[in-house]
């Protein structure tokens, strides 16, 4: 078994085989980010450490997206592969005595991390989640130019400025029919893959999951193995984290607020409306408000329940059915 880290930028890799761990003596090598390499980088690991793709533990951080090609042509042709939460990591950095921050440190660093603390492997996204969530990603960002979009045009006309006002007209009539054609694209993705549109009919049974969010939550909660609620409420950022020590600091506790800020977003309102039309969470709620909670501790609560109830639908494949009734 060899533990390799690699620290990925947008034009390089960074490669360390950790081969003693205690002594830390390593072997590096820089290759070029392009897939064009990745057989180079294969190769040069395997004649070095003298053993199997499989036995190769390849160790990279979360970095956008420029990890991914790498890990997903790694995991293809064999390698274990490991994609770890560039926090944890960093910390763990500092508490070794690695205090240098250089590309060699970052690969040092993933490389001793991942031979001493125990990782889960990384296993790929299928295809069709993995292109659901490419198609919500570029409507959420065609969206967001919308709204700034009429933020300008909103100026523009305060200040009367008629050549800003036309040109912003055109724009706005362009973004708004890409936003059609994109949740137009995203409704034929689903017809084409009959699971994950049951998926989304299953969840829209949950008083409170919209269209919208019914969507995003087909892709986040298809997109790992979770093997509970609670891991995936922690996989969104939905699980409290407490600070207390004795009896001098207790601060209030507070999301984690890991993942995705726009499914919380929605989670959010989601959850507002749960209040009104939901009995489980409408319960919950008026529960936690009556035990001193405070609004906002409540709400994120709401919000935890509904993945939880989300993620039990999918499991079951059954629709959602309030146990308050049962």
């Amino acid at each position: 078994m060899a533990h390799i880290g690699i620290d990925v930028s947008k034009n390089k890799l960074d490669c360390l085989w950790l081969r003693d761990v205690q002594a830390r003596r390593v072997k590096t090598k820089v290759f070029p980010n392009q897939p064009t390499h990745y057989p180079s980088l294969l190769d040069w690991l395997i004649r070095h450490t003298q053993e199997s793709p499989e036995a190769l533990h390849i160790y990279l951080e979360a970095t956008g997206i420029y990890h991914e090609p790498l890990a997903y042509w790694l995991h293809q042709a064999g390698v274990t592969v490991y994609v770890l939460n560039p926090a944890r990591v960093r910390d763990f950095a500092k508490s070794t005595g690695i205090k240098n921050k250089t590309d060699k440190a970052d690969s040092q660093a993933l490389a001793l991390f991942g031979a001493t603390q125990p990782q889960q492997r990384w296993v790929p996204e299928a295809e069709e989640v993995r292109e659901l969530k490419r198609l919500v990603a570029r409507r959420d960002a065609v969206q967001q130019d919308i709204q700034r979009e009429k933020n300008r045009l909103e100026k523009a006309q305060f200040s009367r400025d008629s050549q800003a006002i036309t040109s912003i007209r055109h724009v706005l009539v362009a973004l708004e029919q890409e936003d059609k054609r994109l949740q137009q694209a995203i409704e034929e993705h689903l017809d084409r893959h009959n699971h994950l549109k049951r998926d989304r009919q299953l969840l829209a049974s949950i008083p409170g999951v919209g269209p919208l969010l019914s969507t995003r939550l087909v892709a986040a909660l298809r997109s790992r193995a979770f093997k509970s609620a609670r891991q995936a409420a922690a996989f969104v950022g939905l699980v409290p984290m407490h600070h207390a020590s004795g009896h001098s600091v207790e601060k209030k506790p507070r999301l984690t607020k890991m993942g995705s800020a726009k499914l919380r977003q929605q989670l959010y309102m989601g959850a507002v409306v749960a209040l009104r039309h939901n009995p489980d969470i409408e319960a919950q709620y008026t529960r936690l408000r009556g035990a001193g909670k405070a609004t906002m501790t409540a709400l994120g609560a709401a919000m935890r329940k509904l993945v939880h109830i989300a993620f039990g639908v999918l499991k079951s494949q059954t629709e959602y059915r309030p146990q308050l009734t049962q």
